[in-house]
C-alpha cells in the first residue's frame, strides 16, 4: 500500500493511544517520494539551548509495501518522536533507550518494529522510475586506462558545460557522447559536474547497443 496523510494520521492517533499513553503532540505528516528511507522523523534545532521543535512526520510513498510494514514505519518513527520530544539521551540513533520501547512494543502487542529501517535492494528496484526519459551518456575515458561514466541531463546548455569542464581535465584521455532514453540510466545522478563513476561497463555498453552517437 502507499499510505495517505489521512491514513498516516489515524494510525498515529491510535499507537498514541496504545504504546505512548496519549503523551505525543500531533505532529505534521509529510509525504515523500524518497527511496533512499522508508520513514524519518525531522527537527529543527535552536541554537543557543540546543532545544528540538518543528517535528514533522515523513513517509515514503515511493514504494508499494505491505500494509504491516507502512504500520511499523510509523511506529519506528514515533519512538524516535517520543524520545525527542521528551528530551532523553539515548547512547546512539538507535540506542538503549530506542531498543528497549521497540523491544516492549513487539513483546506487548505483536508487532515487528525493527532497527534497520531502510528500503532493501529489492523495494528500491520495485520504486525504480522505468519510464524512458532521455539522456546524454558520457563514457570517459583516463589516461591510466580506466573509463568510466556520466549521465548529464539532456539539455543543450548542460552538455555544453559538461564538455568545457572535460576538455580542461588534464586526466582525460577520450570522451565518447551518446543520447538514449533507456530507464536503465534513470536511477544515476544526473548533472554538468565532472563526476565520473566506475560501474560495469559491460552492463553500460549493453544498454546503450541502441543510443545514438553525438
Amino acid at each position: 500500500m502507499r499510505p495517505t496523510v489521512e491514513y498516516i494520521e489515524q494510525r498515529f492517533r491510535e499507537y498514541n493511544s496504545l504504546y505512548f499513553n496519549d503523551m505525543l503532540p500531533e505532529i505534521p505528516v509529510v509525504l515523500s517520494r524518497s527511496k533512499s528511507f522508508l520513514g524519518a522523523c525531522t527537527y529543527k534545532r535552536r541554537r543557543l539551548t540546543g532545544e528540538k521543535y518543528d517535528f514533522k512526520l515523513r513517509i515514503s510513498t515511493r514504494m508499494d509495501l505491505p500494509e504491516e510494514e507502512v504500520q511499523d514505519t510509523i511506529i519506528h518513527e514515533m519512538i524516535h518522536y517520543y524520545i525527542f520530544y521528551t528530551g532523553a539521551r539515548d547512547t546512539s540513533a538507535h540506542g538503549r533507550i530506542f531498543r528497549s520501547i521497540m523491544a516492549t512494543i513487539n513483546e506487548r502487542f505483536g508487532r515487528h518494529v525493527t532497527i534497520s529501517h531502510r528500503p532493501t535492494a529489492e523495494q528500491r528496484e520495485d520504486a525504480r522510475d522505468k519510464r524512458p526519459k532521455p539522456h546524454v551518456i558520457a563514457l570517459v575515458t583516463l589516461r591510466d586506462g580506466r573509463t568510466g561514466i556520466k549521465v548529464i541531463p539532456a539539455t543543450q546548455r548542460s552538455l555544453t558545460a559538461f564538455r568545457r569542464g572535460i576538455r580542461r581535465a588534464p586526466s582525460v584521455k577520450d570522451t565518447q557522447y551518446w543520447l538514449t532514453s533507456d530507464p536503465f540510466f534513470n536511477g544515476w545522478p544526473s548533472s554538468s559536474a565532472l563526476r565520473i563513476h566506475f560501474p560495469d561497463l559491460a552492463a553500460v555498453r549493453e544498454h546503450l547497443a541502441e543510443a545514438t552517437p553525438l
